[in-house]
């Protein structure tokens, strides 16, 4: 098996899984229907296509940073009668950071990796209005691990310190990280969501239920070097043959 690791960043994220009507909630870390939603767009998948392949791969997410939850409102006008919709109250994430995972066959996961770094759809965090402000694909190749889920995502550094806004570079991981794993069918899960999708055709969206198991894992931040931006300044070289001024010449 291999997994795949995503970092998720940016002003606002949202990521619903019991959204209704006029109230547009949001989850507190990224939902399995949303990241499976954003493979999809990567590898040009239309609405009604088969998910059987992606709704196979566990999935499992860290909490970098948990961010702060922000609401907005939304209004809309039916452009052909005219019509007022009714107001409705959206709800965000601001300034959080995620690492998410996927496992599975390691030649999907490499068909994945490769749509990701070059998406056929525009792709988001959870809404068309939360564009990633940082790559989606670690650096280095780190998005690709031999090892699994799990430990694939206890072993990729902390990512809460790189700002999604450009700050925060100076701030310090906490002590422990929220983690959230597909639990295993045989266990008993800490808690449940309805997050499993099975057709995102907009004319009849289906999604199943998904046990969850939620532990902490260290925070395991990269070395801070000051000057490791710096580059050795050029060796001045000077012509030896060249004529040289003397005092007398002034």
């Amino acid at each position: 098996m291999t997994t795949l690791l995503l970092r998720f960043a940016g002003p606002l994220q949202s990521w619903g899984a019991s959204s209704r009507f006029v109230q547009r909630t949001t989850e507190n870390a990224p939902t399995k229907s949303g990241v499976l939603g954003l493979l999809a767009a990567a590898e040009g998948r239309p609405r009604d296509a088969d998910l059987s392949d992606l709704t196979a791969l566990r999935f499992g997410v860290r909490v970098d940073r948990p961010g702060s939850r922000i609401r907005d409102f939304h209004t809309a006008v039916n452009s052909d009668t005219g019509r007022v919709l009714p107001l409705s109250h959206r709800y965000y994430l601001a300034d959080a950071v995620f690492v998410a995972g996927v496992e599975g066959e390691e030649a999907f996961i490499r068909r994945l990796y490769a749509a990701v770094d070059a998406p056929r759809f525009l792709l988001y965090l959870g809404r068309r209005s939360c564009p990633p402000s940082h790559p989606l694909l670690l650096e280095d190749d780190g998005s690709l691990s031999d090892l699994p889920l799990e430990e694939a995502l206890r072993g990729v550094l902390w990512q809460g310190g790189r700002g999604p806004c450009g700050r925060g570079e100076d701030q310090r991981p906490p002590d422990d990280l929220d983690m959230f794993l597909d639990s295993p069918p045989q266990d008993t899960p800490d808690f449940q969501l309805r997050d499993t999708p099975l057709s995102y055709d907009p004319r009849h969206r289906r999604y199943a239920m998904r046990g969850v198991r939620a532990s902490h894992v260290p925070a395991s931040a990269p070395s801070h070097d000051p000057t490791g931006h710096l580059r050795p300044a050029p060796t001045a070289r000077h012509d030896l043959s060249a004529p040289t001024l003397a005092t007398d010449d002034f």
